[in-house]
């Protein structure tokens, strides 16, 4: 009898202990940043840049490693041509106190209006580019962006349009799981 109720006692002190961890020992969850900006391409398929806006939203997993969605909007006025993206993708950054480089490779659809609105068609593509993030105050980045992107199955030769972007973002740190 006097086993059983020591291995109960010992039984009883190590539940405790095993309860008596603290909150979550996680203490970063990701950083998360949304902005937007204007964009200005070269087109293959009209002469002059063509310009418009952007937006974007990251979600950094890890310190370096995270996700990028992007929409492109870029119109050319005249001819009624434009091209609209919808792009997701990883990131890599690296933090240099207030500056942040990455570079990025991004999936997604294309859609080209044709002329006079003869048309619009949606096409696969890719795109790599890269860009740097600076936080001007501690929760608002600006963003110099570059694309090169690739819409392979656009007839007869594809479309390559580059794409520089300048925009603002509101950057939600990472936090604790803990509600305190």
């Amino acid at each position: 009898m006097k086993k059983f109720v020591f291995a109960l006692v010992l039984m009883s002190a190590v539940t405790c202990t095993a309860f008596a961890q603290g909150d979550s020992t996680i203490s970063r969850v990701g950083d998360l940043q949304l902005g937007g900006g204007y964009t200005s391409a070269n087109s293959d398929y009209v002469s002059s840049r063509i310009n418009g806006y952007m937006f974007y939203g990251d979600f950094d997993f890890f310190h370096n490693l995270g996700v990028e969605v992007d929409f492109h909007q870029v119109s050319d006025s005249p001819s009624k041509v434009y091209e609209r993206t919808y792009e997701v993708g990883v990131r890599y950054v690296r933090h240099y106190g207030r500056l942040g480089p990455y570079a990025k490779f991004m999936v997604g659809r294309g859609v080209f209006n044709y002329p006079q609105n003869e048309a619009n068609l949606a096409y696969n593509m890719y795109a790599l580019g890269g860009g740097l993030d600076y936080a001007i105050l501690p929760k608002v980045n600006i963003r110099a962006d570059y694309e090169y992107q690739s819409w392979s199955s656009f007839k007869p030769n594809g479309l390559t349009p580059q794409a520089l972007s300048i925009g603002v973002a509101y950057h939600f740190p990472s936090g604790n799981l803990s509600a305190r």
